[in-house]
């Protein structure tokens, strides 16, 4: 039985919605609370709340410095109920705790770096060519946005549209995904207590066509910032046809690690090892296809396996645990389906690939290691959103290379060398977003974030991601005292 019951926020209020669902603890499969699903009339409400609020002297009057104030209390709101955040998202996710408490610890900084932010940011005065006039350049919000956001690193992922889009003055209606929703509900107590005006920030949740759509469809959004998957994403691109509104997308990908005979295999061992299993593999810069030079690849995959096999797989709540149960059901049927085909396909499994007899019940599935021909195979080629490492072997940098951008995606990747002229080749070579040399998964609130091709379009985070928050105004003014003369009179 469900004990717990979650509202929607709406218009400063915690409201309830129009039906409501059952969320499910991935690690046992019952049934731990209700959450409400919000229909397209409680989405209607939520975007004119927010519509208001854009133009209400409460918020609307606010200085930027004003709004900083309000960013950085949120951030220290966030650090107090860290505790209470990640116990929420690991009950309804499964992601281990202690990878939920220091991630959430971390959120914080998110808010204050664009606290700090809300009055940094300027416009120009323009050098015209002509004499008697003088121009400059207004930055203004863009209007209500939409942010979307899936379960995994739901309040940092929601941290970097919030904040940048509050600190330029918009107002905000943010949809959590309707896997795991709690921490994102629960964070609307936080923002009521920072105190944000009512209707400025508006957290809601649901499916679909009644929701989804609804919102990014909506006449009154002006901005769409989606995290998600590039099917859902060509859905929300579609919708936003209705409404012209400028669209972010932050997609998946399935990110090269390139690891060269030259690296420290045991350091690198352990980047790879918590680049694909940390988060159960449920990141979308997971590291999940390893590139390894073909003199040093059985050394790497004997590393690597017995790394794999001593992972601590058990209840997140636990902190001894190490990796905890996927998200969904589906998923785990998903990855279970792929691996089998990747094998028919001729993949050897290297570890894993089975769910551990250890945990008959919920959605756990083993750290899982292929080692595959190439690109082709079905484990290497799609995203897998789970624990599933695909390895293949390369000779020189030029196939290197060609096996990392042989994908779609493009969002992160890694390089392991010990040669410092070879990490700059491969950083100008490489087609993605992110490129972290002999590191992996580090994140900043200073560094943009985002990706090429199927990864995505734009950047979140970092001093420049503040801008797609704001539009232009031009404006000019007339220095002359002269009479402007008559333009119908021939001179």
């Amino acid at each position: 039985m469900s004990t717990h019951d979650f509202k929607l926020y709406i218009d400063g209020a915690f409201v309830e919605a129009g039906a409501t669902f059952e969320s499910t603890d991935p690690a046992s499969g019952e049934a731990w609370a209700r959450m409400p699903a919000a229909d397209a009339a409680d989405v209607d409400r939520a975007v004119r709340a927010a519509h208001r609020a854009l133009n209400d002297s409460a918020w609307a009057e606010l200085t930027a410095t004003q709004r900083g104030k309000l960013l950085t209390r949120l951030g220290d709101l966030i650090a107090t109920n860290a505790a209470e955040l990640a116990a929420l998202e690991t009950r309804d996710t499964g992601k281990i705790i202690r990878e939920t408490s220091a991630q959430i610890g971390y959120v914080a900084e998110y808010y204050r770096y664009f606290g700090g932010l809300a009055d940094k940011l300027e416009g120009a005065h323009l050098p015209v060519d002509k004499a008697d006039m003088e121009a400059y350049v207004r930055r203004e919000p863009i209007g209500v946005v939409a942010a979307v956001v899936p379960w995994n690193s739901q309040l940092m992922l929601a941290a970097v549209k919030l904040g940048p889009a509050l600190a330029a003055g918009c107002t905000v209606v943010l949809k959590a995904s309707e896997d795991g929703p709690a921490p994102l509900l629960a964070m609307a107590r936080l923002v009521h207590e920072a105190g944000f005006p009512p209707g400025v920030v508006n957290i809601i949740t649901g499916f679909g066509e009644e929701c989804g759509r609804t919102l990014t469809a909506h006449p009154l959004v002006a901005r769409v910032a989606f995290t998600g998957g590039p099917s859902t994403a060509r859905h929300v691109v579609r919708n936003t046809a209705e409404n012209l509104a400028y669209t972010t997308l932050e997609l998946g990908g399935k990110s090269p690690v390139l690891v060269f005979e030259d690296a420290d295999l045991d350091s690198t061992a352990n980047a790879v090892i918590a680049g694909i299993f940390a988060a159960s593999g449920q990141s979308c810069v997971a590291g999940s296809r390893l590139l390894v030079q073909r003199s040093v690849r059985d050394r790497m995959l004997a590393i690597l396996a017995e790394k794999a096999r001593l992972i601590r797989i058990g209840n997140p709540q636990d902190r001894a645990t190490e990796m905890g149960p996927l998200a969904t059901g589906r998923q785990l049927a998903h990855i279970e389906a792929t691996v089998a085909a990747s094998i028919a396909a001729g993949a050897r499994l290297v570890t894993g690939g089975r769910r551990p007899e250890s945990h008959p019940t919920g959605n756990y599935y083993e750290p899982t290691i292929l080692l595959c021909a190439g690109n082709e195979v079905p484990c290497a080629a799609e995203e897998l959103f789970g624990p599933v490492l695909s390895v293949i072997a390369f000779d020189d940098e030029e196939e290197a290379v060609a096996l990392a951008n042989d994908t779609a995606f493009g969002l992160a990747s890694g390089v392991f060398t010990a040669s410092l002229t070879r990490a700059h080749r491969m950083i100008r070579r490489l087609h993605a977003g992110i490129v972290w040399v002999n590191t992996y998964r580090a994140v900043s609130p200073i560094v943009p974030f985002g990706g090429y091709g199927q990864s995505g379009l734009g950047r979140e985070a970092g001093a420049e991601s503040i801008r797609d928050y704001t539009r232009t105004k031009s404006v000019w003014i007339r220095t002359s005292d002269e009479p402007i003369a008559d333009p119908f009179v021939m001179r």
